[in-house]
């Protein structure tokens, strides 16, 4: 445990986990140009007032008032617990509730409207509340016929039906419903790229090739943003044809090379159309991606998170796959998921076990394993979603 944290943390420091690198003002064959005899001027001073940027002034305001447990709370997207929810927000300034089948089950709209107020209600910085309603497999709301009488169908069944235009009439009501209801995050769309029927994540996929997926994302996204509903790309940096790491460890061996021909690309095209609203975020699976760090999960896997932020130019929210999952238990058995996690790149972290993580990342603040500029930017991130989608 000490040794990775060790090798994470010399990492940060050496990487700055900057989301870009700077370049230089000159082009590269181009000689520096010698300064040429001083000449005075008399002409007046033309700098311009600055333009006033609420957003960077409602996130700055925050951060400076937020306590450390505040921050550490901000960066946790819970599992919502099955009781005492409106406590345990409130009890850990947490950032986040993400809702599961058994949170809806039985329930009219009226009862799930209550429950998510009670959560809201309970803390000072609004919650992000999210779901999975991908459609096909993966629905949590509309498995359950009191709020709503069919299933939202899977990509796959409407483009076979009506093409793009079937996907995004249905995206729209989608949103509608989850946002009547007070969810604000989608965990869709599902921007893993399959066309083999065999392969885990096929069915929860479109089923195309590269350039029809990425086509869908990128309309999928922009239709979440016009909708004001936060998306999330997932599995970065693509399921490929891997097992299920909700009971294992995946390990992709596959060049990096493919990955920028193939996997990464419908993943590029909703970062690309999510630019001018900021409302996308991005989930980071389990996989091993051999061709960059065959160690590590790429959630917890600093390589990986630098492909996102240097590679693709992602600067929103990168948050982690559950923590729970079987596949991290291997990497992680000693309770470090969350530190590993925040010190790879993630801002938020996906987890049920947050009574136990929020913890362990406060001792690790304070004794110097996680910089506090690390937490800090994270947050940043996390409060400009937020007040993206509305909430500040």
């Amino acid at each position: 445990m000490k040794r990775c944290l060790s090798l994470l943390l010399l990492f940060f420091l050496l990487t700055g986990c900057t989301s870009a690198p700077e370049t230089s003002s000159e082009g590269p064959d181009e000689p520096a140009v010698p300064a040429g005899p001083s000449i005075s001027t008399t002409e007046p001073s033309t700098s311009p007032e600055e333009v006033p940027d609420p957003r960077r002034e409602t996130i700055d305001r925050l951060l400076s008032s937020m306590t450390l447990e505040e921050k550490v709370g901000q960066i946790f997207f819970a599992r919502c617990p099955q009781e005492d929810g409106a406590a345990l927000a409130s009890q850990y300034h947490l950032g986040g509730y993400i809702l599961f089948g058994r949170d809806f089950k039985d329930k009219t709209a009226e009862q799930v409207k209550e429950d998510i107020a009670s959560y809201q209600s309970a803390v000072e910085i609004p919650m992000l509340i999210g779901v999975d309603e991908e459609g096909g497999t993966v629905v949590r709301v509309s498995s359950n016929p009191k709020l709503r009488p069919q299933r939202f169908q899977s990509p796959q069944a409407l483009y076979e039906q009506g093409g793009i235009e079937a996907i995004l009439a249905d995206t729209q009501e989608k949103d509608e419903l989850l946002r009547s209801l007070g969810i604000n995050v989608n965990f869709a769309p599902v921007a893993d790229l399959s066309t083999n029927p065999n392969d885990f994540i096929y069915d929860r996929t479109l089923g195309q090739g590269v350039e029809e997926t990425g086509d869908y994302i990128a309309q999928v996204v922009e239709q979440m943003s016009v909708d004001t509903m936060g998306s999330v790309l997932k599995h970065f940096p693509g399921y490929g044809d891997n097992v299920d790491t909700h009971t294992g460890i995946a390990l992709d061996q596959r060049p990096l090379e493919l990955f920028w021909e193939q996997d990464l690309l419908p993943f590029q095209a909703g970062i690309q159309a999510s630019s001018n609203h900021g409302m996308t975020a991005v989930l980071v699976s389990h996989n091993i991606m051999a061709a960059l760090d065959p160690d590590l999960p790429a959630s917890l896997s600093p390589a990986v998170h630098q492909l996102l932020r240097q590679g693709l130019g992602f600067e929103g929210v990168a948050l982690t796959d559950d923590l729970a999952m079987d596949a991290i238990d291997q990497y992680a058995a000693d309770g470090s998921a969350a530190v590993l996690a925040l010190l790879a790149g993630n801002d938020m972290l996906v987890t049920t076990d947050f009574q136990e993580q929020i913890p362990q990342i406060l001792q690790a603040l304070e004794d110097d394993v996680i910089p506090q500029e690390l937490l800090d930017r994270a947050v940043e991130r996390v409060l400009g979603w937020k007040y993206d989608l509305g909430l500040l």
